[in-house]
């Protein structure tokens, strides 16, 4: 069994990939920024991350995107429609959290195949 984990830290990785599968830590943008700001800057981090697992965007199989406030739905989901592989959409869900500070509106979860 091999696993191999990205950007390794004492708490957390933020990527492990195990049997072709690479699952991503959730993932935020700077705090304090506007819902659109913040969904883009996470993003940006998901193809990052994908890229160093060996993956991309349209291999994302499942994506969860947590909302501090589901008013900015649509915001959200303005950044969303841009940068998904609108060919592989995954499936996904969405809900309303409390994050781990308040100037965190958006994080994002997804999980892709390898290869």
């Amino acid at each position: 069994m091999t696993i191999k984990r990205i950007q390794p830290g004492p708490r957390m990785s933020q990527a492990v990939i195990h049997a072709g599968v690479a699952y991503l830590a959730g993932q935020v943008a700077a705090p304090g920024q506007t819902v659109e700001v913040q969904t883009a800057g996470a993003l940006a981090q998901i193809d990052a991350l994908l890229a160093q697992a060996g993956s991309d965007k349209s291999k994302i199989l499942t994506a969860t995107i947590w909302l501090a406030d589901m008013a900015d739905f649509a915001r959200m989901n303005a950044v969303w429609d841009a940068w998904v592989d609108g060919q592989n959409p995954p499936a996904r869900a969405t809900g309303e959290a409390r994050l781990a500070s308040p100037d965190y509106l958006v994080e994002v979860i997804v999980t892709a195949a390898v290869g």
